[in-house]
This record gives structure tokens, C-alpha cells and sequence, in this order.
């Protein structure tokens, strides 16, 4: 009989000692046998502090049908060590190899990532790195790094305008200063270029994944579809031969509103989702 998610323990707070510093993470045990084990890897930014509640909901609705989760806090985010200007594109990708190797240990089942936004392409990064992950779970997946990056440029772009126009030389000139090893403060959150550039070369549409996927947008009209790029990777996978399951749920974007919202039919079609054996070709 599933546990309901009021029933559960608390989760349990750790940290997972790392070469420098260690990362906090949240591991919530699973209502009776272990029968999956999820990684749980967060939005970028701002994003990620907007979508915590989703995030603790799904967890303990995952773990009240016996999956385990554990939600991890990358290198200079959330309550792990380091500042957000330490961290790297690929320091964050040894964080999930490292989480991902401590899932398994501790539950000895195979690993599902759950990414949200900028996390679903870095679940994707690390899944050509890594042939035993079982399966991807994308939230609204971000497909280019290099355009998420060029969205939150712009937040500094307007800042500056905002503040002084002749100071602003677009999105173009705050990568050049990137990519001359420049640090840039953008919306309170100082980019390091070992982070933006890392973002930059990653391609969802390249990243194909080997394992199945299954791929859940939020919107408030589900009934004008997925966005044509969407459409075009995952048709891609599939030509690939990637199981992938395409859903929309109605619901707002939880990850980008100003008071904290929550979306229950993402978290039913996950449970769904996850329930399946492997998805399906929609």
C-alpha cells in the first residue's frame, strides 16, 4: 500500500565530501522497497530557489511509491560549499558522476536523473558519459546552453541600461568579456567563464541520450502543443532510436514566477511516468 507523502520521515540533510568542499543534498528513503532510485538536478540561477518547493513535493510523492530520490545542491549553489563564481560546467558534471555513484551504493538500483531546465542538459551531458543510467526525466528541458546563457545575459544587459546606456554593449560584448577569463556579475550571481562556457558548447540536440526519456513540458494551453524545436530533437532521439515520451501539462512555470507556485499535474504525470517500464513512442 503506498505511503502517503504526509507520512513519510523527514529527509535526511548530508553532505557528499568532495576534492574541494563538500555538496549538500536532501536523500528522501523510499516508503517500503527500493524499487528505483532518482537524482534530482536543479534549474540554474534564481530558478532553482523558485522551483524548490516542486522539487520537495515531487521528491516525497517519488519516495511514497517507493523510488528513492536525492536532490543535490552543485558545486556553489544552495547550501553546498563554494561561491557561485567557483563553480564549472564541468565541476558540475563530477558532482552527478559522484551523486550518482553514491545513489547507486546506497540503494544498489539502477540511477534515473531528473533534471529541470538548465539540469535536464546537464542530465543529458552526463549521460554520455555514463551507459548504466536507466532513464531521463526532463522538466521543460532547456535544448541550448547557448541560448539559456544569452537569456540571462540579457538581465545584465538591461541593468545596464537601465543604470547608464552607454555602458551596455549587448549580449556579444559580454561574451567577449567571458571568453577573455573575466568573471561577470549578472542579476546578483557573479559567472565565472568556466561555467558560461561550459553552458555554451552544450547542445541537447547533439546530446542524444541511450537510455529512454521521458520528457514533460508544463504550459498554461497544452492544447497548442509543443514548441517546434522540442518536436525537432525529439524526433531526432527517436530517429536515433531513443524511447521517448513526449506529455504537456497544464500548469504555469513554476521555475520563473515571482510568488512560489506549484503544478500537481506535473507531479501525477511523473509518478505516471516513472511507473512505466519504459516509455513509449507518443
Amino acid at each position: 500500500m503506498k505511503m502517503a507523502a504526509g507520512e513519510l520521515p523527514p529527509a535526511e540533510p548530508l553532505f557528499l565530501a568532495r576534492p574541494i568542499g563538500a555538496r549538500f543534498a536532501l536523500f528522501h528513503a523510499p516508503a517500503g522497497p527500493c524499487r528505483a532510485a532518482v537524482l534530482y538536478l536543479h534549474p540554474f540561477a534564481e530558478e532553482m530557489n523558485r522551483a524548490r518547493r516542486m522539487a520537495a513535493l515531487q521528491a516525497r510523492a517519488l519516495a511514497s511509491d517507493g523510488v528513492a530520490v536525492l536532490q543535490l545542491d552543485l558545486h556553489g549553489c544552495g547550501d553546498s560549499s563554494g561561491d557561485f563564481a567557483d563553480a564549472s560546467w564541468d565541476g558540475w558534471l563530477d558532482d552527478v558522476a559522484h551523486a550518482v555513484d553514491w545513489l547507486r551504493a546506497r540503494c544498489g538500483v539502477p540511477v534515473t536523473l531528473w533534471g529541470l531546465r538548465l539540469g535536464a542538459l546537464l542530465g543529458l551531458a552526463h549521460v554520455r558519459r555514463d551507459p548504466a543510467i536507466a532513464s531521463l526525466l526532463l522538466w521543460q528541458p532547456v535544448l541550448s546552453g547557448a541560448t539559456h546563457l544569452t537569456q540571462f545575459l540579457r538581465l545584465r544587459v538591461a541593468g545596464d541600461m537601465l543604470g547608464n546606456a552607454e555602458k551596455s554593449g549587448g549580449t556579444a560584448a559580454l561574451r567577449a568579456t567571458l571568453a577573455g577569463g573575466a568573471t561577470l556579475e549578472v542579476a546578483g550571481y557573479m559567472l565565472a567563464p568556466a561555467l558560461a562556457l561550459g553552458m555554451e558548447a552544450a547542445d541537447g540536440a547533439a546530446l542524444i541520450p541511450h537510455c529512454p526519456v521521458h520528457w514533460i513540458d508544463v504550459t498554461p494551453a497544452p492544447e497548442r502543443g509543443l514548441a517546434p524545436a522540442s518536436l525537432r530533437v525529439a524526433e531526432a532521439w527517436r530517429a536515433a532510436g531513443v524511447a521517448v515520451s513526449l506529455q504537456q501539462v497544464a500548469g504555469e512555470p513554476f521555475w520563473n514566477t515571482q510568488e512560489v507556485a506549484v503544478c500537481p499535474a506535473l507531479i501525477d504525470a511523473t509518478l505516471s511516468a516513472l511507473s512505466a517500464p519504459e516509455p513509449c513512442h507518443a
